[in-house]
């Protein structure tokens, strides 16, 4: 059996590699395709060796672009290679605009297509995302689940409850692979083990395009650094946003982005998360670490439900007081749900063979 699987963005490596690890043990003929969405390439690179995943068969070297622009483009340069390739299945990982491009070529080409992190919602269209995620989901021949409440939206919109598996999240398989490897990291002594910190991470369009919405945030930022430290990888775009709202960063440390097992290290040891990342809500929750996520709704509501996750929209004040509560608080004890057991990418391979 030949499986092709398809990656765009960052998040997407971290989700694939439970997926492709689990199938290594099915002897199946497996080719990843990097789409180039996400196209800073020492950042690639630094993801795949984290993650232990194998050279992009493909790269298609996308690009930026309008969401359509995008879109598109990875549909022209994905057709032809599908094509050539003919696998007998495509795995689909997350909602980036790579994940619809690949699945829409899949779904006109009668791929059998098979999309992991099925059936989450925010229920809020203004996110391209969640167009991404309906879309790819109608089109999929299989889907699979990552927490109960995307079975109950898939069932909601019709989908077949024989196209549905609940398989749990191949994110928290990854975190808890990567954990032991993640302490005594050298990021760890360049920031200082001596001083609690929060740890910021912010590159949704919603938070970061808007200069009004960027400077609210990031005043609100700057005012907890009189309390906390305040650790900042920023995202490419966010930088740029940054620099063109003319936004000084005295208080906020700015650290340029980091790898996978950086980027861990400095989540299990923060004292607070603050960000817009769907994929952090996870982590931060079966870090046991305090999440305050700068937006209204979320994709992900076990981390609301089992996590530490709080949803404080964009507004400076709710964001100030939710972080002073976490960091007053401190870790708290949480059941984690069956679906963070570490086992995902097994459950999908058992149903891709």
């Amino acid at each position: 059996m030949r499986i092709l699987h398809v990656v765009g963005a960052r998040p997407n490596f971290m989700k694939v590699a439970a997926v492709m690890r689990a199938l290594d043990g099915h002897g199946v003929d497996q080719i990843l395709v990097h789409t180039g969405q996400h196209y800073d390439e020492a950042l690639s690179d630094l993801q795949i060796a984290d993650l232990d995943l194998p050279r992009p068969d493909v790269e298609l070297h996308v690009g930026s672009g309008s969401h359509t622009r995008q879109t598109a483009e990875v549909m022209l340069r994905f057709e032809p290679v599908l094509e050539r390739i003919r696998p007998d299945r495509v795995v689909v990982v997350g909602d980036v605009n790579s994940t619809l491009g690949a699945a829409l070529v899949c779904g006109k080409l009668g791929v059998f297509l098979a999309h992991v992190e099925a059936g989450l919602r925010s229920f809020d269209r203004t996110m391209p995302e969640e167009m991404n995620r309906v879309l790819t989901d109608h089109i999929s021949d299989l889907l699979f689940t990552s927490e109960p409440a995307g079975d109950a939206n898939l069932q909601r919109e019709g989908i077949p409850d024989a196209r549905v598996r609940a398989a749990g999240s191949t994110v928290v398989d990854s975190l808890l692979r990567v954990l032991p490897h993640t302490e005594g990291r050298a990021i760890l002594d360049q920031i200082g083990r001596d001083r609690p910190y929060a740890l910021v991470t912010l590159h949704r369009p919603a938070t970061v395009d808007d200069h009004a919405t960027l400077r609210s945030v990031f005043g609100a930022l700057e005012e907890l650094a009189r309390d906390v430290r305040v650790l900042f990888p920023v995202h490419p775009r966010t930088r740029k946003n940054i620099a063109a709202a003319r936004i000084a960063a005295t208080n906020v440390q700015l650290l340029e982005p980091l790898g996978y097992l950086d980027f861990v290290a400095l989540q299990r040891e923060a004292t607070v998360i603050v960000t817009d990342s769907g994929g952090v809500q996870e982590e931060a929750s079966v870090l046991r670490v305090p999440c305050v996520t700068v937006r209204e709704t979320t994709e992900k509501p076990a981390t609301l439900e089992h996590g530490t996750n709080v949803l404080v929209g964009r507004d400076p004040g709710r964001l100030l007081a939710a972080v002073r509560e976490a960091i007053g608080g401190g870790r708290r004890e949480t059941t984690l749900p069956w679906f963070w057991d570490g086992h995902a990418g097994e459950r999908i391979a058992g149903a891709l063979v």
